[in-house]
């Protein structure tokens, strides 16, 4: 069923009034001067609309064999008084990565990836909606991972609509629900694969889109459980900072490296 013009329109003016108040709030709390109050939700999956919110790829766009799902999960109360860590609600990006290269697509040198990551969010009276996250010093997620080398993407509404911004997602306690920090200042800037030369800074005031991305090429059955994504300066609730990127060896091949244009490793390491 599609939404009617005045669905659509109440959706609109509902968008607006939630950021004129979020707009009233900062300058009643002088946050511009101050700085924020609190944490800022940037996407959570505590509704079935979280996940719908969210657009999964994966390398059957060009033919390929991997598998990607994104399925909203909501915890039964057994589940929930079993494991006091438990969310009552995430989402499952779960699937299986095929290196298996599509058939009658010579240009196609390689395959085996998989990803998710938040749609454009509809205008609002005051314009495009992006994220502004200058104001904070980290990224947080809450996730329950597998273990396997996820990548964090960040899109912000530049010039180059293909640049993204990647960092590694460490995780200390797979198969354990865990709150991981990324510093903003240690995101790689990269364009089709590779790192961008020269780096230059996030536009930290527009940001447009967040997601996770699997493209360590290792075939077989991952999984990575999200409950939410915020941004934040409170390093007190996490159970690990990640550190930043540095140049490596090019001979360093470990799952889930970036690469310059001349074969270069960007290699990661963790607090």
């Amino acid at each position: 069923m599609q939404a009617t013009p005045r669905l659509l329109y109440k959706g609109f003016w509902g968008r607006s009034l939630e950021e004129l108040q979020r707009l009233t709030h900062i300058a009643v709390n002088f946050e511009g001067i101050k700085g924020p109050s609190g944490p800022r939700e940037l996407h959570s999956f505590h509704t079935q609309e979280g996940v719908q919110d969210c657009k999964v790829m994966s390398d059957v766009d060009i033919g390929g064999y991997s598998e990607a799902h994104l399925d909203y999960i909501r915890s039964s109360p057994s589940q929930l008084q079993a494991d006091k860590k438990l969310p009552q609600a995430y989402a499952r990006f779960h699937g299986k990565i095929s290196t298996q290269l599509p058939k009658n697509r010579p240009e196609i040198q390689r395959s085996g990836y998989a990803g998710w990551r938040t749609k454009d969010r509809p205008p609002t009276i005051f314009g495009r909606s992006l994220w502004d996250i200058d104001p904070y010093a980290y990224l947080a997620m809450r996730v329950k991972s597998d273990g396997r080398a996820y990548l964090v993407n960040v899109q912000t509404d530049s010039i180059v609509s293909t640049d993204l911004h990647q960092h590694r997602l460490f995780t200390t306690k797979p198969g354990e629900w865990e709150t991981i920090l990324i510093k903003w200042n240690d995101f790689v800037r990269t364009n089709m694969g590779y790192v961008v030369e020269p780096q230059t800074e996030m536009l930290r005031q527009k940001v447009k889109s967040i997601g996770v991305s699997l493209t360590d090429r290792v075939p077989g059955p991952y999984e990575l459980c999200i409950e939410r994504i915020w941004a934040t300066n409170d390093t007190s609730d996490a159970d690990s900072v990640a550190q930043g990127p540095a140049l490596t060896d090019a001979t360093s091949t470990g799952g889930g490296q970036l690469l310059t244009k001349k074969g270069e490793s960007i290699g990661w390491g963790k607090e």
